[in-house]
């Protein structure tokens, strides 16, 4: 599985993409604008795209298929690690498959459904990024929908990668692992919560304790 950072942070990628824990980034208006201030978001685009080297995905704001394109088009053209973000509507779906033709990837977020993730792939999209918390949250199954895109995407050969989203916690990582998504997207707090462990942080103080009563430097 790839491991991508769901955050506009550059700090943040930076640290992870220095440790090789992540394989590439998404973004999407909210995260952009708790870092963006007066900033040209054009320009924090281009510089996650050369902190890591992986698809980054970067969201069209438009509602209509047409600014969805040029939106996407000039996204693309900001690096070539860019995937444009659209959403799972109909416009979405046009506009997917007009920027893929254009060997632009696309991922098609807020997908709550299996059959929404089957249009996507019908319409091109590099990734579908099924909402794994937000269902959780209306007490639906989340990592079921994740389940029946993988069986849907592998009966009929669709090579659209499933791109688990709106992960809250460590369990739902290794729950998407099992489903077989081929992507995880994590904030920060969720990917430094994979290191830890309290038995790791107990065994470590213990050896150094003991290593202490030899009274030698290494």
């Amino acid at each position: 599985m790839k491991i991508f950072l769901d955050t506009a942070n550059l700090g943040e990628i930076r640290r992870a993409a220095a440790a090789g824990l992540i394989d590439g980034v998404t973004t999407n208006p909210s995260l952009l604008a708790k870092v963006a201030g007066d900033r040209d978001p054009m320009e924090i685009f281009l510089e996650i795209c050369e902190a890591i080297d992986g698809p980054v995905s970067a969201e069209v704001v438009a509602v209509d298929t047409e600014t969805m394109v040029d939106e996407g088009t000039r996204l693309a053209a900001v690096h070539p690690n860019i995937a444009v973000k659209v959403p799972l509507t109909e416009d979405g779906l046009v506009a997917c498959r007009e920027l893929s033709s254009r060997d632009i990837p696309v991922n098609v977020t807020l997908c709550f459904s299996a059959p929404q993730a089957l249009l996507a792939a019908k319409a091109g999209a590099a990734y579908i990024s099924p909402f794994i918390g937000r269902l959780d949250d209306i007490s639906h199954d989340g990592m079921e929908l994740i389940r029946q895109i993988r069986v849907i995407y592998d009966n009929y050969g669709m090579r659209t990668e499933i791109l688990a989203a709106s992960l809250r916690h460590p369990r739902h990582v290794v729950e998407s692992l099992e489903m077989g998504a081929d992507v995880a997207t994590l904030p920060p707090g969720v990917l430094h919560k994979l290191i830890r462990h309290p038995l790791t942080d107990l065994g470590l103080a213990a050896f150094l304790a003991d290593w202490e009563k030899l009274g030698r430097d290494l």
